[in-house]
């Protein structure tokens, strides 16, 4: 069996990442095995990242009154949650969270929106808060701001910007299970836009939703076709008052295998685990890395808190690898 998943491991080191029907047979793979794929997820994300663990923080700049209808979502104004709702943070307020994430170690900092997408004032601010961000920090400014045009993308960049983020959530395939206010196509044309405005993109999705382990392995070939540069994993952290309240999580080693197939779908690309890895992963947290990561997103998520940075930090020197930012 060890020639069996060594195979894969090299057609992804020489191919730029296996095919749906190798994804597909190393997903069936006992898991007695998984020590076997684990250790080919690391081998190739050191081949092509190395031992850097790359760390982002975000701020939630803007809280809640979504009109989208996420199932996941606690922001959404379709569910009944409870979260702090707010109009869109100052530039001021915003620099004071991008220089706390910089003191935890954070070399990427993203502003998230909620809402459809950001216009009128509400883009205005943004771009006057890049603009005192470029000036005020050494970090790399991301945004997610949600459904884009060219023009606005555009805009993005002058005003400094590096990447855009926008997730795709889920599978196209399983996608109408999950939001009906929008299309799958507009998420791809905001990453399509971000990129011909000269932006790297970030996108990835959520694990845990209901969808099948093929649907997984569908959202990583969709991401690779769309030519992302960093992937961002979440795993479901039911949120009481949305449709998905009261879904069973899926087994961390089940995650854990699916970061690895990522792994080996995407080789080269950034893969980072952000929201519910505390939840999911439980105390097989730390073996995210083993399975084929190269980044965490540190400090708190949108709604949710995060775990202590310092524990995160030191998770990463027990394990032999390093620190990306220092």
């Amino acid at each position: 069996m060890s020639e069996f998943i060594e195979q894969y491991v090299q057609e992804a080191l020489n191919n730029d990442g296996v095919s749906p029907s190798a994804s597909q047979e190393l997903f069936e793979i006992e898991d007695t095995l998984l020590p076997l794929l684990f250790h080919g997820a690391s081998r190739i994300r050191d081949q092509f990242n190395g031992g850097e663990i790359k760390l982002c923080a975000i701020v939630n700049a803007k809280s809640g009154r979504c009109p989208e209808d996420c199932a996941f979502c606690a922001q959404s104004a379709h569910h009944k949650t409870r979260i702090d709702a707010y109009p869109l943070m100052s530039p001021r307020e915003v620099l004071q969270k991008a220089r706390k994430a910089a003191a935890m170690g954070a070399k990427h900092f993203s502003i998230v929106t909620s809402g459809t997408t950001v216009e009128g004032k509400d883009l205005k601010k943004v771009v006057e808060t890049l603009l005192l961000l470029k000036k005020e920090t050494g970090l790399s400014l991301c945004a997610s701001l949600g459904i884009i045009t060219r023009n606005t993308a555009d805009r993005l960049k002058e005003s400094g910007l590096s990447r855009y983020h926008h997730n795709l959530e889920t599978a196209p395939s399983f996608f109408s299970k999950i939001c009906t206010t929008h299309s799958y196509e507009d998420d791809l044309n905001t990453l399509k836009y971000a990129k011909k405005a000269g932006l790297e993109v970030c996108s990835g999705g959520i694990f845990g939703l209901g969808e099948s382990p093929k649907q997984r392995l569908e959202l990583a070939y969709t991401l690779k076709q769309a030519g992302i540069n960093s992937v961002a994993l979440n795993f479901l952290n039911p949120v009481p008052g949305t449709p998905l309240q009261k879904t069973e999580p899926l087994r961390p080693l089940e995650l854990l295998k699916s970061v690895a197939l990522f792994r080996f779908i995407l080789p080269r690309k950034d893969i980072r685990i952000c929201g519910g890895r505390e939840y999911g992963l439980r105390d097989l947290h730390p073996l995210v890395f083993w399975a084929g990561a190269n980044g965490i997103m540190i400090g708190d998520y949108l709604t949710t808190k995060g775990r202590d940075y310092q524990a995160d930090l030191q998770m990463i020197r027990d394990l032999g690898l390093e620190n990306a930012g220092e």
